[in-house]
Order: C-alpha cells, then structure tokens, then sequence
C-alpha cells in the first residue's frame, strides 16, 4: 500500500473524508441532460469564493468610520498595489453575484426545482437569497459616497412606516437619530462577520439537502428510477469527473466576461458604481435621482407604485414572502416549463417581462406614466402568484418521457 493510501486510510478511520467525496462527487449521479441553465448553480459558487476573498483583503485596508470611510477607499484603489484591481472585483462581483442567483432562480422556476422532493431545497435557496439581499444593502453603505449615504436613508426610513414603533425601530437600526459613523460601523459588522457566517451556513445546507434528495433536470423526471444491476441510474452520470469538467468551460467563460466588465466597465454604466458615489457622503447634498442598486431596483419600483407608504413597505416584502410558498402554489402534475401547457408559459413569459419593466422603473425617475406602468407590472407580478394554484390545475399538460432527453 502507497504512502497516500495510508495516510488516507488513517484518515477514514477518523474523519469520513472519502465517503463525503464519494457521496456528494465520484459516487453522485446527477442527470445527464444538464443544459446551459445549470451553469449557474456552480457559478454561484464561484461568485461568493470571490467576494469572500476579496472582502478578506478589503477589509485589511478599510477603516469602518464615518471619518476614514470615503477616504480609506480612495487609499486603497490609488496607493495599494493591486488595490484597485481587487475593490473592482468585488464591486463588480456583487453585481455578478445577483445575475447568477437570478438566473439560477429562474432555472428553478423553468424546470419546477421546487416542487416534491425540493421543497426545502428551494426554502433553503430563498433563505441564501435573503441573506445576499442583506449583505448587498450592509455593504452598500461602507464605501460612504454620497449615494450610498441617501440610499441607506431612503431604505432606513422605511421601518418608520410601521404605526406604533416604527420611529423607535428606525432609530434602533440606524443606532443614531440620523445615519452616522455608528450605524457605519454597525453595518461592517454584519456585512463582514454575521451575514457571511449565516450565507456559507445556508450554502452548505442546500448543497446537503441537494444531494440527498438529486438534481432536477431540464424534462424534470426523477432519474433514480431507472437504474442497472449495480443500482447505478441508466439516465445519470457521476458529477465528477463529468460535470467538473464540462463546469470548467461555464467557468472560463464567465470569468472572461466579468474580468471584461472588471478592466473596461467597472462601473457598469452607472449600475454597479453610481455617480454620486465617488462623491464623499453629505448631509447637506442630496442626488438629483435616488435609487438602489440595480438588484434591488424591482422591489423598489413595487414600493413606489403603491401609494401609501405603509401600503409599500408590505407590497415590497410581500414580493419577497410569496416566493417562499412557491412549491405549494404550483398544482400541475409535472415539473418541467416543457410539458407544462400553455397557460403555464404564458403567465412566466408575463412574469418575467414584468420583473424586468419593474427593474427598468425602479431606477428611473418618477413620472405619471411610470407610475401607471410600475402598478400595472405590480400587479402582474402577483398575479403570476395567486393565479397559481388554478391555470396549473386546469391547464391541459403533455406526458413527460420515462427517460432523459438530449443526454450526453
């Protein structure tokens, strides 16, 4: 026996290094009909190694106070070798991070990933959600540029909404009558320590309840039915070396077009770096155009097409809620957009114009017509939701095959 095999030997003994690899790479059969939608769950990845890493090193030259803030990042992308190259991938990387995770929210919406056996698997992917959105809006305060300050204030009023306490909660976040170096310090705190540990939790978590209960495939049919003498599925292949490998080009790719984005468009047009922020934060001089970030610019546009404040503020998390019971909304009898009827294709092709529209609204000014238009798309976005539970159960739905189609 080889010196490796020992080592490995007196491992196992101890830890179950080779039956995790096995479980979850060499002995996990995933379908073999993986299309270019399932890029996105590995990219995902990727995407969060690169923002720990880089956050890491920022956080090293960063000083989470109201006076060295703005300053602080000026040092950093102007004196620190390599300075500017790192804080532009993780400016760039949390823009990244959403496209990905939207992307892959869609391949579950396409495919019914969430229904029976992955409810939790989609309850867990929710929870990652939450917390992304979270660290987005902590992390957005800490370069303290002008936008990023009357952002966060915009957003932290929003608790003062709540009749009885909702002065006194505002007051409580913030840690301060207004937006100061306390409530700065605070957000660093929870962007840098507690989100992180509660995200790399949750991620491990869903990759657990994944492979235990296996991948969804683009024909949404169970692969673990049909299996050879060895109790191997005829319709599945082993996630490495097959899938380790085909990831690798998704990867090389991806990182092509970030590091594109990373050298020549840094800012994104205004979407992943606003103006306003490359302007020290000030009380005293308000954006001519406030809004959020790109990602958060749907949920956004929701809360301003509803009159009333209060009104907003539920709409708005009411928007984020309603995806929770996605898995026992949905009635059809089959999983996959491919064999689901027509009505089901019509209400997501709905859905998704929809969600992008409130996306484009959300970070525009407000007008009369964008107000019409942002209700309208409002609206829609719920219906898509409460109308559910009856175009799936009525719909007339094609007969998935018994097999895979479009295998390798």
């Amino acid at each position: 026996m080889s010196i490796a095999k020992k080592f490995m030997s007196w491992v196992d003994a101890r830890y179950p290094a080779t039956e995790t690899y096995e479980y979850h790479m060499s002995k996990y059969y995933a379908p073999k009909n993986f299309n270019f939608w399932y890029f996105f769950g590995v990219l995902s990845m990727v995407v969060l190694v690169n923002q720990l890493v880089t956050g890491i090193w920022l956080t090293m030259m960063f000083n989470p106070s109201a006076e060295g803030a703005f300053a602080s990042l000026e040092y950093i992308m102007r004196d620190v070798k390599g300075g500017w190259l790192i804080r532009y991938m993780h400016s760039t990387g949390a823009s990244a991070f959403f496209i990905v995770v939207y992307l892959h929210m869609f391949r579950g919406l396409l495919y019914g990933s969430y229904k029976k056996p992955r409810e939790l698997v989609w309850l867990i992917g929710m929870g990652i959600y939450l917390c992304l959105m979270a660290e987005g809006f902590f992390g957005y305060l800490l370069p303290w540029g002008n936008m990023s300050y009357w952002g966060a204030q915009v957003i932290l009023n929003l608790p003062a909404a709540i009749p009885f306490i909702g002065d006194a909660l505002a007051e409580w976040v913030r840690g301060d009558y207004l937006i100061s170096g306390i409530t700065l310090n605070r957000f660093f705190a929870l962007h840098v320590i507690a989100i992180p540990l509660v995200l790399v939790g949750l991620v491990f978590m869903h990759l657990v309840a994944l492979h235990h209960v296996g991948s969804n495939n683009p024909d949404g049919i169970d692969i673990k039915k049909l299996k050879d003498k060895n109790g191997v599925p005829l319709d599945g292949v082993p996630f490495h070396p097959y899938y380790t490998v085909h990831d690798m080009v998704g990867i090389v790719v991806f990182f092509i077009c970030f590091f594109a984005v990373v050298f020549f468009v840094p800012e994104g047009g205004g979407y992943f770096l606003e103006k306003p922020n490359f302007e020290v934060a000030n009380a005293l001089k308000t954006p001519p155009h406030i809004a959020p970030v790109w990602y958060y610019m749907p949920f956004y546009a929701i809360l301003r097409a509803v009159p009333h404040k209060l009104g907003g503020v539920i709409a708005m998390g009411a928007a984020i809620a309603v995806l929770f019971v996605l898995p026992w909304l949905d009635r059809s009898p089959v999983r996959s957009i491919r064999y689901k009827g027509m009505l089901s294709k019509i209400a997501l092709a709905i859905f998704v114009v929809s969600f992008v529209t409130l996306g484009y609204l959300g970070g525009t000014a407000s007008t009369p017509t964008a107000t019409i238009i942002g209700r309208i798309c409002t609206i829609l976005y719920f219906l898509y939701f409460l109308l559910m539970p009856f175009y799936t159960s009525i719909e007339k739905c094609k007969q998935p095959p018994e097999r895979v189609t479009g295998g390798h």
